[in-house]
């Protein structure tokens, strides 16, 4: 079982680090960057073989288009090299994801745009690639975004793993969604035969992931099997956010209260239903702690940790 840290913009709000909208993980990173160092080094103690780098919020949706041109560049940098930094300063192996956000806002796939996204992720990559072990696309809400990035990455020398947000708006059993209404199995066949070490379902409500990780390994499997390939690995970090209403508007306006019901023990037994599912990866998202990634760690690791080349 591989361990991916938690929810890294939450748990700076947590420490007291700088944090509001529109700016969210980022606003640290520009004027408090060693308290991004040190939420790196809370979940690496907590048990986390996986770090991710602080550049979610490093797009012109969150810190503005002039902000991002000037210092887009150096902001990725930094973030790469505290996240490097911090899995360095262990006597054990850890590694670094960069974090590669939904270009235009969290949950408005209706917002993506190819050739500006494309543009963006070329950005990301090129800043990133010199510590990333792996690239992670994260909270991807659409096939368009999903398939955009694993077209930017396809010959990256990192793991590739994409991870992809599900509707937890009136959901339907078995039939998982994307942010964008379309339906699961629409990616899936969308992705067949695309270059992707993993799959994982990310920032959506815990009580969805299942139907996400049952289907998505069912069909991989399926064909993997057909095409004598190996199963790319399969993954779920939840978040501990409340439904989002028709007013949300991509986490850039407000910062959201946190579920009181998601506790470290609450969110064990949705992860226990998980590995029970298949999953290879499980770690958190917003509002997931390093208390929560610390029981998870205790409770599931029954293998060594993740072992990957290094990259950097």
């Amino acid at each position: 079982m591989v361990i991916l840290d938690g929810g890294l913009g939450r748990q700076l709000e947590t420490n007291g680090a700088p944090f509001k909208q529109p700016e969210w993980s980022a606003l640290a990173l520009i004027e408090a960057p060693q308290m991004v160092r040190d939420v790196h080094d809370e979940f690496i103690e907590a048990g986390a073989d996986v770090i991710t780098t602080n550049t979610y919020a490093i797009v012109p949706f969150h810190i503005g288009e002039d902000r991002y041109e000037e210092q887009g560049a150096a902001l990725l940098e930094l973030a790469a090299k505290l996240a490097r930094d911090a899995a360095d300063a262990v006597p054990h192996q850890v590694h670094v994801a960069a974090s590669i956000p939904p270009m235009f806002g969290s949950y408005l796939p209706e917002h993506f745009e190819i050739q500006g996204a494309r543009r963006m992720m070329q950005q990301f990559r090129r800043h990133l690639a010199p510590v990333a072990d792996i690239f992670i696309g994260e909270t991807l809400g659409s096939v368009a975004e999903a398939t955009t990035y694993l077209d930017v990455f396809a010959d990256c020398a990192a793991d590739l793993w994409l991870a992809v947000t599900l509707e937890d708006r009136d959901p339907v059993d078995g039939a998982p969604r994307l942010r964008s209404g379309e339906p699961l199995s629409e990616l899936l066949l969308s992705i067949e035969g695309r270059r992707f070490d993993a799959l994982l379902f990310n920032c959506s409500q815990p009580e969805v992931m299942n139907d996400g990780v049952c289907l998505g390994r069912a069909e991989l499997e399926a064909f993997t099997a057909q095409h004598g390939a190996a199963r790319p690995m399969i993954g779920a970090y939840a978040n501990a956010f409340p439904l989002m209403d028709e007013e949300y508007e991509g986490s850039n306006t407000s910062v959201h209260q946190l579920r009181k019901d998601i506790t470290p023990e609450a969110y064990l037994r949705y992860a226990e239903t998980w590995v029970e599912s298949g999953v290879d990866i499980i770690g958190g998202c917003c509002g997931i702690t390093p208390a929560h990634i610390r029981l998870l760690a205790d409770r599931l690791k029954s293998s060594p940790p993740l072992s990957m080349p290094d990259y950097a």
